[in-house]
C-alpha cells in the first residue's frame, strides 16, 4: 500500500529522497518508506489545517498546504543531517583505515584480504563500505570501480577526492600501499589545518550566537513592551480640542496605528528568520557549509523565543503596576 503513495512524488524529488536514504544508510525499502512519509504527512497536514483553521479562522486548504510543505522540508533536512553525520564520521576515521590497509599490503596480503582485514568495528559505517569493496574485489570486480562505488553511498567530497586520487594513481602504475599511506597523511594534515581555522574563528561564532540568541530577543522584548505602554498612555490622554485651537499647538494625541499584537507577531517572525540565517552563518563559519548549522537551529529558536517572552513577562511583572496593566 505504501508503495502506491510513493508514486505521488514527482520523479526528481523522489530520486533525491531515495539518494538521501542511500546516503543516510537507513535500512529501509525506499518506496515503502516514502509512501509512509507521504501518507503520514498528508493526514497530519489535514488535521493541522482543520485545527488551526478553526482557531485562527484561516482557510483550511492554505494551512494544510503550508503544513505539508513544512513537514516535507523538515523530513528532507533530517535525512540531509543524517547523511552528513555519516559522512563526517567516515572522514574522521578514513586516515586510520587507509593506514591500516597500507600496513596490510606491506605485510604481503592481497588487495582484497588487506581491505577485509582493515574493516574494524570502530570504523562504523566505513567498515561496511570497506567490507563490501573487499568482497567485490574477491568476486572479480576491478579495484577502481569498487572504490569509486563508495561515493554513491557516502556523501563526502573529501572521501570522493581521496578515492579519485587513489584510482588515478593506480591507473598510472603507482603502488597502492604508498598511495594509501600518502593519502592518509594528507588527510591528517588537512584535519590539523581545519582545527586551527575553527579555533581562529570561534570569536565570530560567539558573536553571531550572542546577537541571535540573546541580543535580538532582548531588544525585541523591550521594544514590544514599550509599544504596549505607549499605546495605553496615548489612549488615556485626552487633550481638549479648544486648548490646541486657542494656543495653536501642533499637538494631537491619538492611539498608535501599529497595534501591540502586530508588533509581537512581527518580533516572533523576525526572531525566527534571524535564527534560521544565524544558524546557516554559524555553520558556514565553523565547518565551511551552511547546512551544518541546521543542527544548531532548534537551540537558537528555543533561546531566542524563550528570552523574548521571558523579557516581556519580567517587564510586565516589574513595571505592570506602574502603568496599570
Amino acid at each position: 500500500m505504501y508503495r502506491l503513495f510513493a508514486t505521488f512524488y514527482p520523479k526528481p524529488i523522489k530520486q533525491g529522497f531515495i539518494q538521501l536514504l542511500l546516503y543516510s544508510n537507513l535500512r529501509m525499502e525506499p518506496n515503502r518508506f516514502l509512501g509512509f512519509i507521504f501518507l503520514f504527512n498528508t493526514l497530519t497536514s489535514l488535521f493541522l489545517g482543520f485545527v488551526f483553521g478553526q482557531i485562527y479562522s484561516a482557510p483550511f486548504w492554505i494551512i494544510s498546504i503550508l503544513s505539508f510543505l513544512f513537514i516535507e522540508v523538515t523530513f528532507y533536512f533530517w535525512l540531509l543531517v543524517y547523511a552528513d553525520k555519516k559522512a563526517r564520521f567516515a572522514e574522521e576515521v578514513l586516515p586510520d583505515a587507509l593506514l591500516l590497509m597500507s600496513s596490510n599490503l606491506r605485510a604481503g596480503f592481497t588487495t582484497d584480504k588487506a581491505l577485509l582485514l582493515a574493516a574494524r568495528p570502530e570504523f562504523g559505517p566505513l567498515r561496511d563500505e570497506i567490507t563490501q569493496v573487499g568482497k567485490e574485489i574477491t568476486a572479480g570486480r576491478e579495484v577502481a570501480t569498487s572504490l569509486l562505488a563508495i561515493t554513491t553511498r557516502i556523501r563526502s567530497q573529501k572521501l570522493a577526492r581521496a578515492l579519485e586520487l587513489i584510482v588515478s594513481g593506480l591507473k598510472s602504475g603507482g603502488k597502492l600501499a604508498d598511495l594509501l599511506q600518502e593519502t592518509a597523511l594528507d588527510f591528517k594534515n588537512q584535519a590539523l589545518v581545519d582545527r586551527k581555522i575553527r579555533t581562529s574563528v570561534n570569536m565570530y561564532m560567539i558573536f553571531v550566537f550572542f546577537a541571535v540568541a540573546i541580543g535580538a530577543p532582548l531588544l525585541f522584548g523591550l521594544s514590544s513592551y514599550l509599544v504596549e505602554v505607549l499605546s495605553i498612555i496615548f489612549k488615556s490622554i485626552e487633550v481638549p480640542s479648544t486648548v490646541t485651537t486657542q494656543l495653536s499647538l501642533p499637538l494631537s494625541f491619538k492611539s498608535t496605528a501599529v497595534s501591540p499584537t502586530f508588533v509581537t507577531a512581527f518580533s516572533v517572525l523576525s526572531l525566527t528568520t534571524t535564527s534560521v540565517f544565524g544558524a546557516f552563518v554559524i555553520g558556514l563559519i565553523s565547518k565551511g557549509r551552511e547546512k551544518d548549522g541546521i543542527t544548531l537551529l532548534p537551540l537558537l529558536l528555543l533561546l531566542a523565543l524563550g528570552i523574548f517572552f521571558l523579557v516581556r513577562f519580567l517587564a510586565r511583572s516589574l513595571l505592570g503596576n506602574l502603568f496599570l496593566f
